[in-house]
């Protein structure tokens, strides 16, 4: 469950509908959905398999199972970039969950009633143009997220969880279901699942892998460092296919609660970052119940980033811990401290240091650039070429000694042939452009 909350988050709600939106809708849908199941499950089986025979945070664990293989512990390094794009997505994670927190109090206290497309893209851009309400509503978020992890991993992260995921499925169901009789059903639909094959690039396939990549946790070090915490007992096959299903399910779900309501009311759906913020309070203005409803779905969403958050922070938690031998209480406290930091400069690149830029992007797009188009397809590749060509078969086969023959057999051709030769073409070509 703490594995599905890491991967079950902001990026299926909040980044996969705008994602699509700029991506051509089914065309993106479709190359997502082959990125997600060819490429990040069995990533995902390495990764997990890897943390659990190595015992340690992503560095350590990487380098105990290359040195169990005799190999160069050097290979550590391959951890050590998950655990960088882990915090590096943390800064500008922590920002959209301020957004979402925000936007949870507007709703409490004043909800959205006669809010129109103008209205709501007017509120936006007020709340980007807001420092402090911005800079407190991001510390707000990773307050709450520090608590969870200063708790511990039974006390806190699976308490939280256990709790947070059902809620939020749940929400998502009855949304989606509103949506059904609400309008624009259809128009969705057809917009999901009716792909237009000419939309299909080189720029498409990065986003698509890279959301894949997102969306699931993959190379960000936290599936590694949750492998890490997995009984023997406990079949990683089964539970990579259950965080990858659930994964899906939440992000085709958030497109048939988001999608409706952008067409029912003539919206665009390459909005953007901002999509669900120019949207659904237009839809939450026009519909019964919209005050309650408006509520529920930014709880809803609230969890859905928290639960991840916790995920990005708890897998650099694991290695401060590890490698300065401190108390998880200080080392939360310090992790969380050094992230609200960069979140902070994160935020304030939305207003006041917006004309500082790195190769063209604001402070904010540039580490969220840097971290999804390049550490995130790079880290895949470079787990994917430890798993199955550092790794001795023997290690990799006894910790998925609950696949048969043929299941293992087309694990380890895909994670040693297909997976790397996929990341390669797709990275070089999606980053030259």
């Amino acid at each position: 469950m703490a594995s599905v909350g890491f991967a079950v988050g902001l990026g299926n709600i909040w980044r996969f509908p705008y994602v699509a939106g700029e991506n051509g809708g089914a065309a993106f849908v479709l190359v997502y959905l082959a990125c997600a199941f060819g490429i990040g499950v069995p990533i995902l089986m390495a990764e997990m398999l890897i943390g659990r025979r190595g015992q340690g945070s992503p560095p350590t664990a990487v380098a105990n199972v290359a040195e169990e293989g005799g190999r160069s512990r050097r290979w550590s390094g391959v951890g050590g970039m998950g655990l960088l794009a882990a915090f590096t997505i943390e800064v500008v994670y922590a920002v959209v969950v301020g957004w979402v927190l925000w936007y949870l109090y507007k709703a409490v206290t004043t909800g959205f009633v006669g809010v129109d497309g103008v209205a709501a893209s007017a509120q936006f851009d007020a709340v980007l143009a807001d420092n402090l309400g911005m800079v407190f509503w991001t510390l707000v978020g990773l307050a709450i997220t520090g608590l969870i992890i200063y708790g511990g991993l039974k006390d806190g992260i699976e308490r939280a969880v256990v709790v947070m995921m059902p809620l939020m499925f749940l929400l998502l169901l009855a949304l989606a279901g509103y949506n059904y009789f609400a309008g624009g059903f259809e128009e969705a639909l057809r917009w999901l699942f009716t792909p237009d094959f000419s939309k299909i690039g080189p720029t498409t396939l990065l986003a698509a892998v890279s959301q894949a990549f997102f969306s699931i946790g993959v190379a960000m070090g936290g599936m590694m460092t949750y492998g890490s915490y997995l009984p023997r007992s406990i079949s990683i096959t089964q539970s990579v296919l259950i965080v990858v299903f659930a994964d899906t399910l939440v992000a085709v779900l958030a497109g048939l609660v988001i999608f409706p309501a952008v067409f029912h009311h003539g919206l665009d759906p390459a909005e953007g970052a901002g999509l669900i913020f120019h949207t659904m309070p237009v839809a939450f203005a026009q519909m019964p119940g919209g005050y309650l409803f408006s509520v529920l779905f930014f709880v809803m969403l609230a969890v859905a980033g928290i639960t991840s958050m916790v995920g990005l922070v708890e897998c650099v938690n694991y290695w401060v811990e590890e490698r300065f031998g401190i108390s998880r209480h200080k080392s939360a406290m310090l992790v969380v401290g050094s992230v609200a930091v960069l979140s902070v400069l994160s935020s304030l690149s939305y207003n006041v240091i917006s004309d500082f830029t790195l190769g063209g992007n604001n402070f904010n797009d540039a580490l969220d650039y840097f971290s999804t188009k390049v550490l995130l397809p790079l880290g895949g590749l470079l787990i994917a070429v430890f798993a199955g060509w550092a790794m001795h078969k023997s290690a990799t086969r006894d910790e998925l000694g609950t696949l048969t023959v043929l299941g293992y057999e087309t694990w380890h051709f895909l994670i040693r042939f297909v997976v790397p030769l996929a990341l390669a073409v797709i990275f070089i070509f999606g980053v030259i452009g």
